[in-house]
């Protein structure tokens, strides 16, 4: 993993020093990071793993669906499998997957898709098999670190080697409501033996939105980036009648692709460095090892579960579904021909929670983690024919300002080989009107006071980065402090959200879709332990409207150093939901707060 820098925040032109009283400030290159006991394993050389040669998997494929238990209700497990990531000469990967309750063969990663129609409620009952032939709790694939705060810190006497694997299921982007949102306090451990305090064993989700790119994912408590590292994650895609009048390309032209970043060992095992971080002050306790990492950037690509798959397409439009289901990394996606000369343009037609007013050609297309861009692709230029188009990235890691990724591996994502002759015709315009029943996205209006909230690097006592959340007036706050957000059921709020920290993070909200007003630069000074702010906030510049692609609903909103992000949204279910940065990494280590809606 690149080397982070950390020196200071910076709030715009302001620098702020770190200060622990009797903590004196370590340079990364007073101590190398010799801290750690763990043997790190021979490490698979990414440029060994062939690119181009494994077929992609379409999410869309009809065996890869997921059919009901019965009517309506879904029976669905997790189970510990074996799966070929890194294709042809390789062995398979020990994984995690979604599959069907008693059906161990039936799991996948990424697990298995939900297609659902709009206002056609659902349930879904959630079961933990991992666990092995005997019955007995299997230990996890990746090292945990309990040092964060975590599941079982709120279940004594539970342990791993005794209990399981907790694990719990989110549907990110769904409104629903607060016993099925898969809350982190909400997990369970096989046979449910161990349960959290929100703990519910049957889901209900009303699917009472637009048709949209949805995704579910596990979102346990402290080991959320482990549990979905390890695969447990997959597709949720609501349709409706509007979808359906715009003509859009219908599988197999439409395909889902979930993009992550993964190392392995070079027994092609998933590997996630563990080892304890340089210390960013020197304090009385050891970072612990193994230990939760600032962040983590991948080298090998993989998209719907392979490493840097091919597909071969026609001469048409293609509607492609992205998901940014990595850890930490940001993608700026464009298509190139081998030549490295522009290919086609990426067309948006929708965002996280829906689809936009009007399509929307964009020369990349940036997706923060948990992003997820509706957008088609028309290959039917006839310079095009016989030609491969590569899918590059040069978001940089971390973004926005960090090392660009080698061009070699993380710049590469799949290519698409324009070589199937055309069948049927595709003479369908894409619609310039992509709401022809939904009509405009109508301008939501707030009915309650602005909350201003805060993104703020402070530091544990393990000396570690630990990226926070809180408030400009209070300062940061734990996660099992007291809630500060507590809203009114049926308020409509606009939540300022000021990152006072040198990267960009993806501020994801459950329960709502919310609208982004703008972003504006800010000034302000604040105190150096809390991040409270110690000074009027002083804005500069004029504020930015959200560029057209981001101006539908959305779930996750990238917040970009220095800068303020306001969005608006509607709150109308009650009861406890969370809100956090979607780098999950950061996630796990305190970058999380609940929020209460109450009646």
């Amino acid at each position: 993993m690149t080397a982070r820098r950390h020196t200071a925040i910076t709030v715009v032109a302001l620098s702020l020093l770190f200060a622990f009283a009797g903590c004196a400030r370590l340079d990364h290159m007073d101590l190398p990071g010799q801290l750690s006991t763990q043997a790190v394993p021979a490490l698979l050389d990414p440029l060994t793993v062939p690119q181009f040669i494994n077929p992609l998997p379409n999410p869309l494929d009809p065996s890869f669906v997921f059919a009901p238990s019965s009517g309506s209700h879904y029976d669905i497990g997790v189970y510990q499998t074996q799966q070929n990531l890194l294709g042809p000469g390789f062995p398979a990967t020990t994984v995690w997957g979604y599959g069907y309750d008693g059906a161990p063969s039936s799991a996948t990663f990424p697990g298995r898709t939900f297609e659902v129609e709009r206002d056609q409620q659902i349930t879904v009952t959630w079961y933990n098999h991992l666990v092995d032939g005997s019955g007995d709790p299997l230990p996890h694939l990746l090292p945990v670190d309990t040092s964060v705060h975590w599941a079982f810190d709120d279940a004594p006497g539970a342990t791993l080697a005794g209990d399981g694997v907790p694990i719990v299921a989110h549907l990110h982007g769904g409104h629903t409501r607060a016993d099925s949102d898969g809350n982190p306090d909400a997990w369970f451990t096989p046979d449910f033996g161990v349960t959290g305090a929100l703990f519910n064993q049957d889901y209900v989700y009303d699917n009472d939105q637009e048709a949209a790119t949805l995704w579910y994912h596990d979102h346990t408590m402290g080991i959320t980036r482990l549990n979905v590292y390890a695969g447990l994650a997959g597709f949720y895609l609501i349709r409706d009648d509007n979808e359906r009048d715009l003509n859009l390309p219908e599988f197999p032209n439409e395909i889902p692709l979930v993009i992550q970043d993964r190392m392995f060992t070079s027994d092609a095992q998933l590997y996630l460095p563990s080892q304890p971080p340089v210390p960013e002050v020197i304090t009385e306790l050891s970072p612990p090892d193994p230990s939760v990492q600032p962040e983590f950037f991948g080298n090998v690509i993989l998209v719907n579960g392979v490493a840097w798959p091919f597909t071969n397409v026609e001469p048409r439009k293609y509607r492609l579904r992205f998901l940014n289901g990595s850890d930490s990394r940001f993608y700026d996606l464009r298509l190139q021909t081998e030549q490295d000369q522009p290919g086609p343009a990426l067309t948006q037609i929708g965002s996280d929670d829906g689809l936009l007013e009007a399509p929307v050609p964009l020369e990349s297309l940036v997706l923060a983690p948990g992003e997820r861009a509706d957008v088609i692709v028309d290959f039917s230029d006839p310079a095009l024919w016989n030609h491969v188009l590569v899918m590059k990235n040069t978001a940089r890691e971390p973004y926005p300002k960090g090392t660009p990724p080698d061009p070699l591996t993380a710049g590469r994502i799949m290519v698409f080989r324009v070589v199937v002759p055309l069948e049927g015709a595709d003479s369908t315009p894409l619609p310039t009107d992509l709401r022809p029943i939904y009509g405009i996205i109508d301008p939501l209006t707030a009915t309650a006071p602005n909350r201003r909230l805060l993104l703020f690097e402070a530091i544990d006592e393990y000396g570690r980065l630990k990226p926070s959340l809180g408030t400009v007036t209070d300062g940061i706050k734990a996660y099992a402090d007291p809630v500060t957000e507590t809203i009114g059921l049926g308020d409509t709020e606009i939540w300022e959200i000021y990152n006072t920290t040198v990267d960009a993070h993806p501020i994801h909200l459950h329960l709502v879709s919310f609208q982004i007003l703008d972003r504006q630069k800010f000034t302000a000074t604040q105190d150096p332990t809390t991040g409270a702010f110690t000074s009027p906030i002083r804005t500069r510049g004029q504020a930015k409207a959200p560029p057209a692609n981001e101006a539908g609903w959305k779930d996750t909103v990238v917040a970009y150093p220095g800068e303020v992000t306001r969005v608006i949204a509607h709150f109308d279910r009650p009861g406890e939901y969370v809100w956090h940065c979607h780098i999950l990494s950061h996630e796990d280590h305190e970058m999380m707060r609940p929020f209460t809606v109450e009646d």
